[in-house]
């Protein structure tokens, strides 16, 4: 018997929806592992918020996502480093991980239990922190880690080294360091540039520099960063794909790579990347179909 996984956005139409998908699943003779999505972490203690929750069963066929953005990456965070393929189907706002509709539901689970998978993997990074050269977080992210300031806070200066070469010291609001399934979220926002999920690279994006010329850098995916903050540092705070949050000191030295374990996302046959970036950007111009005309 097939065992699958649903994790579900605590929103009406979703669960209603979810109620109706769980049934038909039951129906075709199908083990439903339902889950809702677990709320983001509070900033404050380690063992408070970095408490290991429980993960999703090895063997599930794959796990399907009622929800937006906050919702995939919640399911991502219960998936683990297990290959169990995911794909999301939207009820959020704007969001690129979800890739089909809630009206497309049906025909699109058809396809993915008759084995009709397009696996997409896509990078994540490993994040570790250590106090007092004490290892207090190991966590993994799809999208990307922030360090940001409190709104009353001073600019935070932030060391910057890449593969224990120096780097800069960025005077900011904060820096991202993103995916580039990440580019189009956080990053995006504070101006960096939209990465193809396929191109081997790391986004550094700090948010709203004192210099003008720090502007985002792309890296190489198999180089290690590593962060520290000024001793002045104070109210300043690391958020992992915005579900996790830690506050941070002149204490803390943070390192970024890349995983081992990519996401394995399933995507729709003969749906281009592109063609869902222009419909979530609102670009000017139609999809251009087959026969050479737009829609």
């Amino acid at each position: 018997m097939k065992k699958v996984g649903l994790v579900v956005k605590p929103d009406l139409q979703a669960e209603k929806t979810a109620n109706e998908f769980e049934a038909w699943l039951v129906g075709k003779a199908i083990v439903v592992m339902r889950r809702k999505s677990s709320d983001p972490g509070v900033v404050g203690s380690v063992d408070r918020k970095f408490s290991n929750p429980p993960k999703a069963p090895a063997d599930l066929f794959c796990v399907f996502v009622l929800g937006g953005d906050g919702t995939f990456l919640s399911a991502v965070r219960w998936i683990g480093d297990q290959p169990v393929p995911v794909i999301g189907v939207k009820f959020g706002d704007l969001g690129f991980l979800a890739e089909t509709a809630a009206e497309n539901l049906y025909p699109v689970a058809r396809a993915v239990l008759d084995n009709q998978l397009n696996i997409q993997p896509r990078m994540r990074l490993v994040v570790r922190v250590f106090r007092d050269e004490k290892e207090i977080l190991n966590e993994t992210v799809l999208n990307d880690v922030v360090i940001n300031r409190g709104a009353l806070a001073r600019l935070a200066d932030i060391i910057t080294y890449i593969d224990d070469q120096y780097l800069t010291t960025y005077r900011a609001d904060g820096l991202i360091v993103a995916t580039p399934t990440g580019s189009t979220a956080y990053s995006l926002a504070a101006g960096g540039p939209i990465i193809h999920p396929h191109v081997p690279g790391i986004i550094m994006t700090p948010i709203c520099p004192f210099t003008l010329t720090n502007r985002p850098l792309i890296v190489p995916d198999n180089v290690a960063i590593k962060i520290r903050l000024e001793k002045s540092a104070e109210d300043i705070a690391l958020t992992l794909d915005g579900q996790l949050g830690l506050a941070i000191d002149q204490r803390d030295t943070i390192i970024v790579t890349k995983s081992s374990h990519p996401v394995q996302m399933i995507g729709i046959p003969d749906q281009s990347y592109f063609d869902v970036l222009k419909t979530k950007l609102r670009w000017s111009g139609g999809r251009i179909l087959p026969d050479g005309s737009t829609d």
